[in-house]
């Protein structure tokens, strides 16, 4: 069955963008997933086709107007209910391997792309919709955020990555940090590749890789040492080894 996303923005020309390059590209052509667009715009209602207004209480730029949205969202929702409905904003949950992988094992994800100072807050109390941020910054707007969404959820569905275990050593996959990668040639600037990785024994091979990763994660990210301990268990994110049972 196809993945679908549909995008709710002022910009669709944006989309696909990179996704339409690439692994991503290749499944969309191939109808693994799909992309459509729907133009906030035209669910306005005066002539000047207007979708934001000054926000209550004074304050500089503007603000996403919830019954324009509430339109656009309903059109999308009632021809997509099975679909959960999410909004790139900075001030949602944070976006994490495990919310991808449960994007994308199911039938697709439909995303609204904030612009200017924000939504209407009385939007998200009167629709279903999950608002998500990618990270502690602030973009122009929703659509970027939307592509890297996608980006992540597109490359875990069947067939994008080619073998079935190409994602479950990646970062966050464990807990932690992925381990530093090297290949030829052997020597650069002095540098060699450390001779672990050459050594042919694959459990060394594994037990280094363990241990880097664990000490990359403790010095660059202590959040997801604190998170998930020093010797993680079964994936944050959901994702099954190979030698598991079912």
């Amino acid at each position: 069955m196809t993945w679908r996303a549909s995008i709710l923005t002022l910009y669709p020309e944006m989309f696909p963008g990179p996704l339409g390059q690439s692994l991503a590209g290749r499944a969309l052509a191939e109808g693994t997933w799909s992309l459509d667009t729907v133009q906030i715009r035209d669910f306005a209602t005066d002539k000047h086709r207007s979708v934001d207004d000054t926000p209550a209480g004074g304050g500089a730029g503007m603000v996403m107007r919830a019954d324009v949205l509430a339109r656009a969202v309903d059109h999308v929702l009632e021809r997509r209910p099975d679909v959960p409905m999410l909004a790139m904003t900075p001030r949602g949950r944070p976006l994490t391997q495990e919310m991808v992988r449960q994007l994308a094992g199911g039938p697709g994800v439909s995303v609204l792309c904030g612009r200017f100072e924000g939504i209407d807050e009385r939007l998200f109390e009167a629709r279903p919709i999950v608002p998500v941020s990618i990270g502690d910054y602030i973009l122009s707007g929703g659509e970027t955020a939307a592509i890297v969404l996608l980006d992540a959820c597109v490359r875990l569905l069947p067939g994008v990555m080619g073998a079935p275990t190409s994602g479950e050593e990646e970062s966050f996959e464990a807990g932690l940090l992925e381990y530093p990668h090297y290949t030829r040639p052997l020597e650069w600037e002095g540098r060699r590749i450390p001779e672990v990785l050459r050594s042919g024994d694959h459990a060394k091979i594994a037990a280094w890789r363990k241990q880097r990763a664990a000490l990359d994660t403790r010095s660059r990210r202590p959040d997801l040492m604190e998170r998930h301990g020093d010797a993680p268990g079964q994936s944050p994110s959901g994702a099954r080894r190979e030698n598991e049972g079912t």
